[in-house]
C-alpha cells in the first residue's frame, strides 16, 4: 500500500482503474472532425464532462476512500472544496456508505452546496476563502479523526485519476500528444505516469490559464512557487501553488506546460456547446483553446487526445462570456474547411 510522499508507480494506476472501473462512466473518446478541420490536428476528445457528478474529480476520491481501512471508514472523510471535488468525495463516500464532511468557504454558490449535499454529504460553510476553509477541514479531522481527502496532492488520487489516460490508451496507442488541464497537478501527474510507462513516445502537455500558471512558474523556477494572485474564468484551475507530490511527478513525466488567454477559454468553451453540442466549463475547455489558438503550430498534423476534464459550469457565467466573433484565432476564414488529414477517420 502506498504511503503519503511515495512515487506513484504505473501499477499503481492500474490497480486503481480496477477499483474505478465498477462505479465511473468510462466516457467517450471521440474523434472530433470540426476541430480537426480548424486546427490541423487529429484531434480525440475524452469527455469527462460526461463523467458522473460532470467532472473526472471522482476517479481519484473514490480509488482514495478504497484504500482506507475500515476502522478508517467509519470514521469518515473530509475535504475542502466548493467545487468538483466536493462532489466527487460527496459521492464516493455515499457509495461506501461512509460519512463525508466537505467544508467550503462562506460564500460558495449555493447551487453547488445543493448538489453537494444531494449527493450525501454534510456542508460546513467555514471562512472567506479556500484556505479558511482548508484550514477549519485539518481542525475537523484533528478532532474527529476523520480521513482528509486532498483534491490533487495524495498518491491514491492521483492514481485514481490516471485511469483517464488508460481508457484512452486502450482506445488508441497512436496518439501523438495529450493535452491536459492542469490545476494542482492530480491529474496530469497520474496521465502522465501511465502514458510514459505505456507509450513514452506521446508528449504529454499540460495547458493552463495564463492567468493561472502556477505550475509552468514552478517549472521554470525549479521549484514550486505561489502565485500572489489568480484572475481566470477557469475556477477548476485556479491553484495558487501546485501540489509537493505533483510538482515532483510532472517535473518528470510531463514534457511541456503551455498556456492559454482568457479570450481563448471563453470561445473554446461557446464552440464546444455549438459544435460538439458539449456543456464544458472553463477547465475542461482548455485544450480546445490551445490547439484553436494557431499558437502552438507544432501540434499540426499530429494525433492528439484532449482531456475534457469537467462540465460543470453555471449557465448564467457562460451566457456572460463575451464572443470574439473578430478575433483572428478564431476567425471565419480559419473555419473554412480544409482538406481533412488522409488518415483521420470519423469516429
Amino acid at each position: 500500500m502506498m504511503r503519503d510522499g511515495d512515487w506513484v508507480q504505473y501499477s499503481d494506476v492500474v490497480d486503481a482503474l480496477n477499483i474505478v472501473s465498477t462505479v465511473v462512466h468510462r466516457t467517450p473518446f471521440l474523434y472530433s472532425k470540426t476541430f480537426s478541420r480548424w486546427s490541423g490536428c487529429e484531434v480525440y476528445l475524452k469527455l469527462e464532462n460526461l463523467q458522473r457528478t460532470g467532472a473526472f474529480k471522482i476517479r481519484g476520491a473514490y480509488n482514495m476512500i478504497a484504500h482506507l481501512s475500515p476502522e478508517e471508514r467509519q470514521k469518515g472523510v473530509v475535504c475542502a472544496s466548493a467545487g468538483n471535488h466536493a462532489q466527487g468525495v460527496a459521492l464516493s463516500a455515499s457509495l461506501f456508505g461512509i460519512p463525508a464532511t466537505v467544508v467550503m468557504p462562506e460564500q460558495a454558490p449555493q447551487a453547488k452546496i445543493e448538489a453537494t449535499e444531494g449527493y450525501g454529504a454534510k456542508v460546513l460553510l467555514r471562512g472567506n476563502t479556500y484556505n479558511d476553509a482548508y484550514e477549519y477541514a485539518m481542525q475537523f479531522c484533528r478532532l474527529t479523526g476523520a480521513t482528509f481527502v486532498h483534491a490533487f496532492d495524495h498518491p491514491h488520487v492521483i492514481a485514481g485519476q490516471g485511469t483517464v489516460a488508460l481508457e484512452m490508451l486502450q482506445d488508441r496507442l497512436d496518439l501523438d500528444a495529450i493535452l491536459v488541464p492542469i490545476g494542482g497537478g492530480g491529474l496530469i501527474a497520474g496521465v502522465g505516469v501511465a502514458v510514459k510507462a505505456v507509450q513514452p513516445q506521446i508528449q504529454v502537455i499540460g495547458i493552463e490559464p495564463a492567468g493561472s500558471p502556477s505550475m509552468l512558474l514552478s517549472l521554470q523556477n525549479g521549484r514550486r512557487t505561489t502565485l500572489s494572485s489568480i484572475q481566470t474564468i477557469a475556477d477548476g484551475l485556479a491553484v495558487k501553488t501546485p501540489g509537493e507530490l505533483t510538482f515532483s511527478i510532472v517535473q518528470k513525466v510531463v514534457d511541456d506546460v503551455i498556456t492559454v488567454t482568457e479570450e481563448e477559454i471563453s470561445e473554446a468553451m461557446w464552440l464546444l456547446l455549438e459544435r460538439n453540442k458539449s456543456l464544458v466549463e472553463g477547465a475542461g475547455a482548455v485544450g480546445v483553446a490551445a490547439l484553436l489558438s494557431g499558437r502552438y503550430p507544432w501540434l499540426k498534423g499530429k494525433k492528439v487526445a484532449v482531456i475534457v476534464s469537467g462540465g460543470n459550469v453555471d449557465m448564467n457565467r457562460l451566457l456572460a462570456l463575451p464572443r470574439k466573433e473578430q478575433n483572428t484565432s478564431f476567425s471565419r476564414e480559419a473555419r473554412k474547411p480544409k482538406k481533412l488529414l488522409a488518415h483521420a477517420s470519423s469516429r
